[in-house]
């Protein structure tokens, strides 16, 4: 028998959906990733945009997946509790000739055949009406009262605590080698190991072309990364727009949008430059000059001296230009090409994909299985007497260790000892903001590498930032005499 029934590679949002939904079901589920934690690629490192589907082609995946996935998100941020805003969004144009109007009434015409309701065209003086901070020079917008903002880390890191209450294991740090099939489905070699399993699904973003060919090498996919950079400003910039305000799309994307975030902050970004690295994070200063000055054409108030700071994601684009969803050999099923609006989809995709999986092995729904999930406690959001209570039950949550962010020690701790639980500063960071703030760590690292040693149970000096190799201690062993 395999160690598993399904396998995923991948713990980005998309891939913790696909465990969450899969776990409604009586299946054996593991979810592998390369890295420490989940959402630590590109679901880390995006707009936080729920996009309505005005824009995805009619008649694709995309379309499909973009609006139902969207639909989803509605629901489970209630259930099970992370941050999520309908605040809606415009797609803005600086003149009303016939091609800028001709092109919002495509993405019209488009979202209406998608499903998108109550999508209209307003002139440039109605859209300041919405959003006074617009430049003059806009001339007209569609307006997209369905749009939304959502924490990209907390939502991923919902899938999985909702996957792992219901069973399904996490493995981290597990880079797969090879993949091969047997009798009984297929063996994934790892660094860590070798591990069998009935099905896989394959999740790993810009490496699910390598995955999907080693099973498919007659039916061959690419992934181009698509490295897009970001500004992100402080809270006191975050009034700026209330709207997500995105240009008219291009072969490119959707081009520069200015939006807040479900935290309050506003980003700015991103552009899109291909590249042949799949590791290449890194932020430029030609990009940073282009996302600022797009942005300025939107909305020339953006306060960029609020800047606290830039960052890069890589977006994995298939060159069918489409989601690849579905069975692609017998018993490998294929999530690859996620690129926008993959985080608006990725609900629906992991639906789609455990519905195939169910049926395929005839699994039946749980009788046990748990719905909900209790998100994170922000003492400050209390009220006075729920806060006195909570600190007498645990002083931790009486002190501040995040200044920035008034991160308290009750929630780091709780961050790590969630399960899957945060097991780098990074880890903490995404699920709890410690770290997020305009220091950007500089308070707060000592303590925090405290806290995580004591919980964890290990030296200091291990503590890392991601992943092993990131430590940012070293021990007196490690020193040279001179250093010592």
């Amino acid at each position: 028998m395999p160690d598993y029934d399904v396998v995923i590679i991948g713990a980005g949002v998309t891939g913790c959906a696909v465990a969450m939904e899969l776990a409604r079901y009586d299946l054996r589920i593991c979810v592998v990733d390369k890295d420490e934690d989940v959402c630590s690629g590109t679901s880390k490192a995006n707009s936080g945009i729920v996009h309505a589907g005005h824009d995805a082609l009619p008649g694709t995946l995309k379309a499909k997946l973009n609006v139902r996935g969207s639909e989803m998100i509605r629901e489970l941020s209630e259930r099970l509790d992370f941050p999520f805003r309908e605040n809606g969004s415009m797609v803005v144009a600086s003149d009303d000739d016939g091609t800028s109007r001709q092109g919002l009434e495509e993405l019209l015409e488009r979202g209406r055949k998608n499903g998108v309701k109550d999508l209209r065209i307003i002139t440039g003086d109605e859209a300041r009406t919405y959003e006074p901070n617009l430049s003059e020079d806009i001339k007209l917008a569609l307006l997209v009262p369905h749009g939304g903002i959502v924490c990209p880390f907390l939502m991923t890191a919902a899938f999985a605590e909702n996957a792992a209450s219901n069973g399904a294991e996490f493995r981290f740090l597990t880079v797969v080698t090879d993949i091969s099939r047997t009798d009984s489905g297929y063996l994934l070699s790892t660094a860590a190991g070798s591990i069998s399993a009935a099905a896989v699904v394959n999740c790993a973003g810009i490496y699910a072309d390598k995955f999907h060919n080693m099973i498919c090498p007659d039916q061959p996919i690419h992934i181009t990364p698509r490295r897009g950079e970001y500004v992100l400003l402080d809270h006191d910039a975050g009034d700026i727009t209330d709207h997500t305000i995105f240009r008219l799309p291009t072969s490119k994307g959707k081009g520069v949008l200015v939006t807040p975030t479900a935290h309050g902050n506003m980003l700015v970004g991103p552009n899109a430059e291909d590249l042949e690295d799949k590791e290449d994070t890194s932020t430029t200063l030609e990009g940073m000059n282009y996302i600022k000055s797009k942005a300025l054409d939107s909305v020339p108030g953006i306060p960029y001296a609020k800047t606290i700071t830039s960052f890069s994601g890589l977006r994995a684009t298939e060159d069918g230009k489409d989601f690849i969803v579905g069975e692609s050999a017998d018993g490998f099923f294929d999530a690859a090409g996620i690129d926008s609006p993959g985080l608006s989809s990725a609900p629906a995709i992991g639906e789609m994909l455990a519905d195939m999986i169910a049926a395929k092995f005839g699994a039946a729904l749980k009788e046990d299985y748990i719905s909900t999930r209790k998100g994170f406690v922000k003492p400050l959001d209390l009220g006075s007497e729920e806060l006195a209570a909570l600190i007498q039950k645990d002083p931790a949550y009486g002190r501040i260790v995040c200044r920035c962010e008034n991160v308290t020690e009750g929630e780091i701790r709780d961050a790590i000892r969630r399960n899957p639980g945060a097991r780098s500063l990074d880890g903490i960071k995404r699920r709890v903001r410690q770290g997020m703030g305009r220091c950007q760590a500089g308070f707060c690292t000592p303590r925090t590498i405290s806290i995580l040693s004591e919980e964890l149970g290990i030296p200091e000096e291990e503590i890392c930032k991601n992943v092993p190799g990131s430590e940012l201690l070293l021990s007196k062993e490690a020193l040279s005499d001179d250093q010592a």
